[in-house]
């Protein structure tokens, strides 16, 4: 039994979603929107039969029990915690609300109910390149995968904001490169990797502050320009340059992993890899030859996809894709609606994962504005809304002792 789905956002992701899921047998049940009259016409587009601009009415529904949540990240921590707390699956997009505090309730309301799955949409795990990467890391093609020496991420897109001024242009509600594109970055290397961040160094630029569409009093703050390196705790270092400066909706996108031995690239959705070889004398058809200029084809990315888009890159969605296919590979052999195994989702992003994910970009923007390296600290509380107000309120309790 596959669960009814309920979709929140109606945004470019969505549309390529809802697709995506009736494709894999999915049914979906119900569509929220900010606005009624804009859900209304992406529920007549999609054909869901139910769409609301409140988010009860979706959680409430009997027949949704996986929800979607694609909306602007101010929401999704709100209706995570909401949907969890009411016995609803969720798979949330990234990022995983807007600071470590939102990560943070997400997380314990995910640890609160572990019976439910609960995972961010960080579809680059489950692009196959990156799972042949993973693999051959740790089938030794590198050598000791605790003896990996770089990675080194270069991503050159187009503009990530539209024709009209949202949270996609504004920084602090969730938009600009680092949160876009970053967060996927910094989640992949550590689930190629299986190393932990520990320090940060980051510069983050924002050059576009107007276009046509999108000036007046308003400016653009999301930054279109990042670069940045994190240092995990085995010693390797990464190093990743995100550009959004591209005209048009172009995406190239290049992930090496590098060792003493050699390395390994991912080009888009093909993997190469080569070894660092040397001559010697059991191999005399190397003598004067390099016998490394060819890469190994590892990987091939052959598969058309049947619902591309110009706004999301091709490896995100093909990622999503195939995400979608393991949930329904979680949920179809179980007879209950609400039951599911963990084998085909285990390679997704947790809550916990989002969190660290939080807390490496926060400590890149401190570290944009001080100028200097930032150690990762990661929240094991929620912070004291009003720490001024809380010490007054010991110091009268101790002198009242």
């Amino acid at each position: 039994m596959l669960p009814g789905i309920g979709v929140f956002g109606t945004g470019a992701v969505a549309k390529i979603l809802v697709p995506f899921l009736r494709e894999k047998g999915f049914s979906v049940e119900a569509i929220w929107g900010v606005t009624l009259q804009e859900t209304e016409a992406i529920a007549k587009e999609l054909k869901i039969p139910f769409f609301t601009n409140k988010i009860d009415d979706v959680l409430l529904k009997k027949n949704v029990n996986l929800v979607f949540i694609v909306c602007a990240p101010n929401l999704h921590a709100q209706i995570s915690v909401k949907a969890l707390g009411i016995g609803k699956h969720v798979v949330c997009d990234k990022p995983a609300g807007l600071c470590q505090a939102e990560a943070l309730k997400m997380v314990r309301a995910a640890q609160y109910y572990p019976t439910l799955i609960s995972i961010v949409n960080h579809s680059l795990r489950f692009l196959p390149a990156f799972s042949h990467m993973r693999k051959c890391i740790q089938e030794g093609y590198l050598g000791n995968p605790e003896e990996l020496t770089l990675v080194d991420v270069r991503v050159q897109m187009g503009p990530l904001i539209g024709d009209s001024y949202n949270w996609l242009c504004d920084d602090t509600m969730g938009g600009g490169t680092l949160t876009l594109v970053g967060s996927h970055v910094i989640d992949l290397v550590s689930f190629l990797t299986g190393q932990k961040v520990v320090k940060v160094h980051g510069v983050l630029r924002t050059f576009v502050e107007e276009t046509p569409k999108v000036n007046g009093i308003r400016k653009i703050s999301a930054p279109d320009f990042c670069t940045f390196q994190l240092q995990m705790d085995k010693g390797l270092l990464v190093t990743a340059t995100l550009n959004n400066h591209l005209p048009g909706p172009c995406f190239n996108q290049e992930i090496y992993v590098c060792s003493k031995r050699g390395y390994l690239v991912v080009r888009g959705g093909d993997l190469h890899g080569r070894l660092h070889k040397t001559v010697s004398k059991n191999y005399p058809e190397d003598e004067g030859k390099r016998p490394h200029d060819k890469e190994d084809v590892i990987y091939v990315d052959v598969e058309d996809l049947s619902c591309a888009s110009s706004v999301v890159p091709k490896p995100y969605v093909k990622g999503l894709c195939k995400m979608i296919s393991a949930l329904k590979e979680a949920f179809l052999p179980v007879k209950e609606q609400m039951d599911w195994i963990k084998e085909p989702v285990r390679a997704a992003a947790t809550f916990e994962d989002g969190q660290r994910v939080q807390a490496i970009m926060e400590a890149l923007r401190q570290s944009n504005e001080d100028g200097c390296w930032t150690t990762v600290q990661l929240l094991t509380e929620p912070p004291d809304p009003n720490p001024a107000l809380s010490a007054a309120v010991r110091r009268t309790a101790i002198s009242l002792q």
